[in-house]
């Protein structure tokens, strides 16, 4: 009788997302020679048009191509729409693609041009750079003090009284250095929402407000026996905890549009509802973003 052997096979554990047909595409499926594999990153088949696809992705990258259109042609279910996105994942999350269908021009609120306009904006990234002062290190504790109603249990509410908000403190350290936070609401509030604990390495923008968690300090990586997929493991950070760092904001030219189009532009980007955008105010955009370029 053979002798039956088991055989091991480790694979990363990766958190599976379907919400589209084109979902499970992570890149073009190439080797380092631009050879297309025959199944490779959710693409499998055409692999004279993915080695084409692979050439274009280069060329992207050099920059020879930059204000050119390049045209996909073929029958309907070729597989046209799974190349642009191949190219756009292996372009990166930070190079913004838009996907339109063909519906999706004919709408009573918004002519054809205006639709086409809108989504041409909304795959034409910017860059925007800042210097911001950040506060970055690894979370120690977080207490935080909340306040009790009066006796009674309801009787402040029924009374219309007012609470006193929500106090905390923070203490953050580094290598070097430890020091400790007095936290408001908003900003326990902040917290609460990135679901900060003790043990992870965070970010604090001053000026905005903003919590960023890094990921989770290796000194306490052997705190849990089993840890999520996405748990990403840092250093604790050196030196002083403010420090100044440059920022890079990327944003679309349509995103721009939309906040500038109106005085509750900025409520528009979560509702959709866009409407016509003049042409005076894309003008002046594209002027200041060229201004911003030189």
């Amino acid at each position: 009788m053979a002798e039956l052997k088991r055989l091991s096979e480790s694979r990363d554990l990766t958190r599976i997302e379907r919400i589209g047909a084109h979902s499970h595409i992570r890149g073009l499926g190439l080797d380092s020679s631009l050879e297309a594999r025959d199944a490779s990153e959710g693409m499998v088949g055409q692999l004279p048009a993915r080695r084409a696809a692979g050439l274009i992705l280069q060329l992207i990258r050099q920059g020879k191509i930059a204000g050119r259109a390049v045209l996909l042609a073929g029958q309907p279910g070729t597989g046209k729409t799974a190349l642009a996105m191949g190219i756009a994942k292996s372009l990166g999350a930070e190079t913004p693609f838009a996907s339109v269908a063909a519906s999706e021009l004919f709408s009573l609120d918004l002519s054809k041009t205006e639709a086409l306009t809108q989504a041409f904006r909304r795959a034409i990234g910017v860059r925007i750079k800042e210097e911001a002062e950040i506060i970055e290190g690894e979370v120690v504790e977080i207490s935080i003090d909340r306040p009790l109603s009066a006796a009674g249990g309801n009787s402040a509410a029924a009374s219309g009284a007012t609470l006193p908000g929500k106090t905390g403190r923070l203490t953050l350290k580094t290598t070097d250095m430890e020091t400790v936070y007095e936290l408001g609401g908003k900003m326990i509030e902040a917290l609460g929402k990135e679901k900060v604990q003790s043990g992870d390495v965070i970010a604090l923008d001053k000026a905005s407000g903003k919590v960023t968690k890094l990921g989770r300090s290796i000194g306490r990586s052997r705190d849990y026996d089993a840890v999520g997929p996405h748990t990403k493991f840092v250093k604790c950070p050196e030196g002083e905890l403010q420090k100044r760092k440059e920022v890079v904001h990327c944003v679309t030219l349509h995103e721009i549009d939309v906040i500038n189009s109106r005085t509750q532009g900025f409520l528009a980007l979560f509702t959709g509802d866009t409407g016509e955008i003049r042409s005076e105010v894309r003008e002046q955009i594209d002027t200041k973003v060229a201004e911003w370029r030189e």
